[in-house]
């Protein structure tokens, strides 16, 4: 099925009333998920009209409705892309053999732990930007907020579909500890290290959607060549949402800086305290704050080395980006790939199995994805005539998983002393001052055609509306 039934209680495609038992649990769960909502979704917001769109189907084209929505009731469902009676493993031992409708039994506790570890991400990333409405740049950036919201607790409701219909009373037991769950809280934290940080300003915000946004696109594709079907489905159809949350952060951060741009033209001065005394964010700044983000961002991949990794690859349960489009045998059997370590205090490269690097793997095709968008980042910084370039820092630089752990090293990829790294250090990542002063110029603007001093207006509205568009009515 490939249309969506908005007439049941939970959307869906996948016939869900054909399953008495399934609907009845999920139906259960979804009281308590509207709860969780209205305690950590967006703060103050319930009563609210915002212009999102909304999921009509699962086919590529014409997929989604825009209208005004009050966001609790939001239609969130269960919603995969169409299924392929022919599709075949890609990838690992079972390459070739006909994808899995129901899990594996030996695969039954990783497939698990696959789903929760997702899973645990999107809820996390609602409480971590439950406060940014009050202090939203324009109506246009306040929509944005909110669609991204719905969305990431549409993407719960795509994982804990799987937990329910395929893991018994221990995928109903970790569907409700995702909702226990809450990011950074000190007794039950959420699973990944990045979704326990603050998101406590807009330029953060930015930088979330950028980069952690962007580790999403690249772990759903590696779960969308799964051999468990229904997981692959599930992910397909999670890309084509993450893809705007992607654009919020890249164009975000472009708006901070042509905005920065254009006052640095209309004061002649690089100078970042002229900048700030102008109420715009100076580009060293937003250096920094790329720094703590993309590093934050990398350890997500998880260790350099890993047997985890492996076997999730062997046993068909999660491939790499782009796995058909790969030359290789798709086992990579007898094959090596290069991982970073420290050796007489600087950094060096040594081959490891590619089964066990597969984590390096995915980050690297992350970074060379990053990259590229800090590149048009700095062609409005060329533009507008001004010598200095954003960059990513080298992968070693702040990591806090795998060998690197711990380990100084520079941005640019120097293995430095604690003398060293104590001195720059305010250099190289926000320090309080900066978040400071980013939390200075957060104030709401909520007029159409509107926007905050600190960040320019877009070039073209939400679903062809013009920028002054009424994107949020109040109550």
């Amino acid at each position: 099925m490939t249309a969506i039934d908005y007439s049941d209680k939970i959307p869906n495609n996948v016939d869900l009333g054909a399953d008495k038992t399934l609907q009845r649990a999920l139906e259960q769960w979804q009281p308590n998920y509207l709860g969780w909502w209205n305690e950590m979704g967006p703060e103050a917001s319930q009563r609210f009209d915002v212009y999102l769109r909304t999921a009509v189907s699962a086919e590529p084209q014409g997929w989604a409705n825009f209208d005004y929505v009050k966001m609790p009731d939001y239609r969130w469902g269960i919603f995969l892309s169409p299924h392929d009676p022919s599709r075949r493993v890609n990838f690992g031992e079972h390459m070739g053999e006909p994808v899995w409708q129901e899990v594996p039994g030996e695969h039954r506790a990783t497939l698990r732990r696959i789903i929760v570890t997702q899973g645990d991400t999107e809820p996390a990333s609602v409480e971590q930007q439950r406060h940014l409405g009050l202090t939203a740049p324009s109506l246009y950036d306040l929509r944005n907020l909110f669609q991204v919201n719905v969305e990431e607790g549409r993407h719960l409701w795509a994982m804990v579909y799987l937990l329910h219909k395929f893991f018994g009373r221990d995928g109903r037991e970790e569907a409700e500890a995702l909702l226990q769950r809450r990011s950074g809280d000190r007794n039950n934290p959420r699973i990944l290290g990045a979704f326990n940080e603050r998101t406590p300003d807009w330029l953060s915000f930015f930088m979330f959607t950028y980069f952690t946004d962007r580790d999403g696109k690249f772990q759903l594709c590696a779960l969308a060549e799964s051999g468990f079907d229904p997981l692959a489905r599930t992910t397909k159809f999670m890309l084509t949402e993450e893809a705007h949350h992607m654009f919020v952060g890249e164009s975000g951060v472009a708006r901070v800086v042509q905005r920065t741009c254009d006052v640095m033209n209309e004061l002649r001065t690089v100078d970042p305290e002229k900048l700030r005394a102008a109420g715009v964010i100076d580009l060293p700044t937003v250096q920094r704050y790329i720094n703590f983000h993309y590093s934050v961002t990398i350890d997500l991949f998880g260790a350099d080395e890993s047997s985890n990794a492996a076997t999730f690859y062997n046993s068909g349960l999660k491939g790499r980006f782009d796995e058909t489009k790969r030359t290789d045998d798709h086992k990579l059997h007898g094959l090596s790939y290069k991982v970073l370590a420290v050796q007489d205090s600087r950094l060096v490269e040594k081959e490891v199995p590619m089964l066990n690097a597969l984590n390096e793997v995915l980050r690297d095709d992350f970074i060379k994805d990053s990259i590229a968008g800090i590149g048009r980042w700095n062609k409005i910084i060329e533009k507008a005539r001004f010598p200095m370039r954003l960059q990513a820092p080298h992968k070693a630089f702040h990591r806090r998983i795998g060998t690197l752990a711990g380990v100084n090293v520079s941005p640019d990829g120097r293995v430095v002393s604690d003398a060293e790294w104590a001195r720059e250090e305010r250099d190289w990542l926000p320090t309080a001052e900066d978040r400071a002063f980013v939390a200075s110029l957060m104030g709401r603007v909520v007029a159409p055609a509107k926007f905050a001093n600190w960040i320019a207006p877009p070039v073209t509205g939400v679903n062809r509306q013009p920028v002054d568009f009424q994107y949020v009515r109040f109550d």
